[in-house]
This record gives C-alpha cells, sequence and structure tokens, in this order.
C-alpha cells in the first residue's frame, strides 16, 4: 500500500522507499543518548527490512515520504497475550470487587476453568471474530507483532485448534504473530484430582502434535499453586526441548515456588508476572538470557500489592519487557500504550525503560531479538510514525496519542 503522506515518486532500479525529515526512535543499544535517538535524519527500506538510515545526505529512492518533522519508532510488540478465548468474566469482576480472591473463584469454578468451558463450546468462526477484534484494538495502536497462546482449550483437540485460528489471523490481518503452546495453563475438569496424568498428555500427545505441524514458536506453562508444580514443569520443558521448542513460564505471580530458576535453567525465553521473585533469585536470569516480561494490567486488576523486583532487575542488567498479558479474567486490557503507563505508574519504570520494554526487549522475549524491536540496518521495517514532541509521551498518558502511520515490513498499512 502507498503511503498516505506526500511523496515523491521517481525512476527504477534504485532504493525502494525512503523516509525523510524524521526524528528516528532507534532504540539500538549501539547508539548512545537516550532512546538512541537520531534527530532529523532518514531511514531507506529495501525488501520489506530497514536497508540503511542516517543524516544528511539521502539516498535517491523509487518512493521518497515526507515524515514531517514526526518521530518514527520500531512497531510495538506484546509480547504476552492470550489473545483467544469464549465467553467473558465480567461477573469475577464484580465478585473480586466484593473481596472474593483469585483462589477463592478458581476454586468455586470460575476463573480459568469457566473459560476454558466456553471456548470449547464456542464455534471456530465465533473464536476467530472475538479475537480479530481485541487483535484491531491493539493494531490501532501501532502494534506489529503480538504473541498468542493457547490454553483455555485443555485438550489436545482444543489446544490445536486455538493454535489454528491464531495462525489464520497472522494470515489475515498486517501483523506477525507468534504462537505459544500454553496447554500447562490449569487442569481440566475431565483430569480433576489427577494432575499427573494430565501433565502425561501434555508432553506424550499435545506438545509433539504441535510441533509436529509446526503451531506453535514456544511452549509456556503457569508454575504456581493453583497451576503446576515445578517438577511438573518440568516435565514439560524437557517434552518441549525434546522436540525442539523453546520455553517461557508464568512463574513468581502469587507466590515463590522457584519457577523462574527453573525456566533459566532451561534457558528459557523469558519469566512472565515476577511479582514474587526474590531479588536474590534473579541474577540466575542473565547467564540464560532471559527476559523479564512486567504485567502491570493484571498487577492492577488483581489489586496486587507485591511488586517485581524492578531495582534487582536493573542491577542484574536483566532485560524488562512490558506486555498486556490481555485476558479474560485478571487482565482484560487491549492496550499496549496502557500497559506502558502503568508499567511507569505503577513498578516505576522511566518512560525510555518502558518504551524498550514493548520493543527492543518484548522482541528479545520472543526470539526475535535479531529481527525486531529496534531501527537497525537488516531489521524488519515494522514502523510507526508518531506526531509527538518527545519520546517520553508514548508513556505518557493513554489515548492522547494515536499513530499517524503504520509500516509492517515496509508496506504502509
Amino acid at each position: 500500500m502507498r503511503s498516505p503522506w506526500p511523496a515523491t515518486v521517481k525512476g527504477l532500479n534504485m532504493l525502494e522507499q525512503l523516509i525523510e525529515n524524521v526524528h528516528l526512535i532507534t532504540l539500538d543499544p549501539e547508539r548512545e543518548g537516550a532512546y538512541g535517538l537520531l534527530p532529523n535524519a532518514w531511514l531507506g527500506i529495501q525488501e520489506g527490512k530497514i536497508h540503511s538510515l542516517g543524516q544528511g545526505d539521502a539516498p535517491e529512492a523509487e518512493m521518497t515520504v515526507d515524515g514531517q518533522g514526526q518521530f518514527l519508532s520500531p512497531g510495538l510488540i506484546d509480547c504476552h497475550n492470550h489473545l483467544i478465548w469464549g465467553g467473558n468474566r465480567a461477573e469475577e469482576f464484580e465478585w473480586r470487587l466484593q473481596g472474593r480472591s483469585y483462589q477463592e473463584i478458581a476454586q468455586a469454578g470460575g476463573g480459568i476453568a469457566s473459560t476454558v468451558k466456553a471456548t470449547r463450546d464456542a464455534s471456530d468462526e465465533e473464536l476467530y471474530q472475538g479475537a480479530a477484534e481485541r487483535l484491531q484494538t491493539l493494531l490501532d495502536e501501532g502494534v506489529t507483532t503480538v504473541e498468542v497462546k493457547s490454553g483455555y482449550g485443555l485438550s489436545l483437540e482444543h489446544e490445536l485448534r486455538v493454535l489454528r485460528i491464531a495462525k489464520q489471523l497472522g494470515e489475515a490481518f498486517p501483523v506477525q504473530i507468534s504462537t505459544t503452546l500454553l496447554a500447562a495453563h490449569a487442569l481440566p475438569p475431565e483430569f480433576k484430582d489427577n494432575s499427573d496424568a494430565y501433565i502425561d498428555l501434555v508432553c506424550e500427545e499435545i506438545i509433539p502434535a504441535a510441533a509436529g505441524e509446526n503451531l506453535a514458536d514456544c511452549v509456556d506453562v503457569f508454575c504456581e499453586g493453583v497451576g503446576f508444580s515445578p517438577e511438573q514443569c518440568r516435565r514439560v520443558f524437557e517434552s518441549a526441548r525434546a522436540h525442539r521448542l523453546p520455553v517461557k513460564g508464568h512463574v513468581e505471580q502469587l507466590s515463590d515456588l522457584g519457577g523462574a530458576k527453573l525456566v533459566a535453567e532451561f534457558h528459557g525465553w523469558s519469566v512472565d508476572h515476577i511479582e514474587y521473585l526474590r531479588p536474590e533469585d534473579v541474577p540466575s536470569l542473565k547467564p540464560s538470557g532471559t527476559v523479564a516480561v512486567l504485567l502491570p494490567g493484571a498487577f492492577y486488576s488483581l489489586k496486587e500489592t507485591q511488586m517485581p523486583p524492578i531495582q534487582a532487575l536493573r542491577e542484574a542488567g536483566v532485560p524488562m519487557a512490558v506486555a498486556t498479558d490481555l485476558n479474560p479474567g485478571t487482565s482484560p486490557l487491549a492496550s499496549l500504550r496502557l500497559a506502558m503507563n502503568q508499567a511507569c505508574v505503577l513498578f516505576g519504570l522511566t518512560p525510555e525503560e518502558s518504551l524498550r520494554g514493548v520493543s527492543q526487549y518484548a522482541a528479545q522475549a520472543l526470539g526475535l531479538g535479531k529481527q525486531k524491536g529496534i531501527l537497525r540496518i537488516g531489521f524488519d521495517a515494522d514502523l510507526v510514525l508518531w506526531n509527538i514532541k518527545h519520546p517520553s509521551e508514548l508513556s505518557y498518558g493513554f489515548n492522547l496519542v494515536k499513530p499517524a502511520a503504520v509500516l509492517r515490513n515496509g508496506a504502509w498499512i
């Protein structure tokens, strides 16, 4: 699609596109200064990739777009998202406000179990349409990559069905979908009081089938008292490794079971939630390259008071990503920009840390750190043009600034 901005079209046999008169928020760690900012610059695009960037004289291009002095950033990345589900849990929202805990609601048949039933009962079309509406809301904010987890099917048939729908969304929308198998999310009703047998199913049937159909980019677990034990999660990780699938984990959200250290042992992509992660366990994440994914939407919705160990993460040099955790029960939040603001207000991140958390480090949390999340030659030309005066505006407010334009693989969308 052609640019909506003033453009000059020239002859062929030259650079495909040039965006000039922009301030580049490169976020490239190799560039000095806040945000890796490159003011009064230009960026060239060729075959969906960033071909060149710089200041001063720019190369000629088939199409040159005037960025009108706006800011150009990498496309935003939501690296923890439960996009596909049936029904909703608005009633549970009311119960929580009446004082019931997350654990009490789960034990009463609510929580994940209620969404599992609604998801199984929904048709493929119903699941697709509901997810498509939520996805479009994210795309309207400048999101160009979204992780989509399974975890509300909890059977071979329904877990694979959700992953297939996620793939269909990636084909229909201008977005890269990263699929995550979260079969070890909760105990389905048919395995009540027999969690080991369900883990057998996950390890011996669901993971091999997902790997065989190339449906999953990663395998996730819910390592928690209301989820699965570290020993059971280890079995899941071992099965994932046997099928050459990377791992990550919902860990230390409600208690400290040592899940983060387990994920690091398997060189997992990310540890997510981590409110109860002990500061002394944080250094174990650095050698494995594991990213800490902060989910302020769930912290907010559950009225949690236990803070993630932000300062310990900073001191250990562990990358901190930020994501929506979009789900029907504990984070009904279809706004990555709001999550950025929450990460600053609730967790004390700086605006730059927050922006890196939904770009540079979010890409690393999805195993995409060598192709997305920063403006660097050879990286995907997933770009957002913002009519702002300073990059801090992207975290400062929500519903105040919307993208002026978005590119996905160099195409104006």
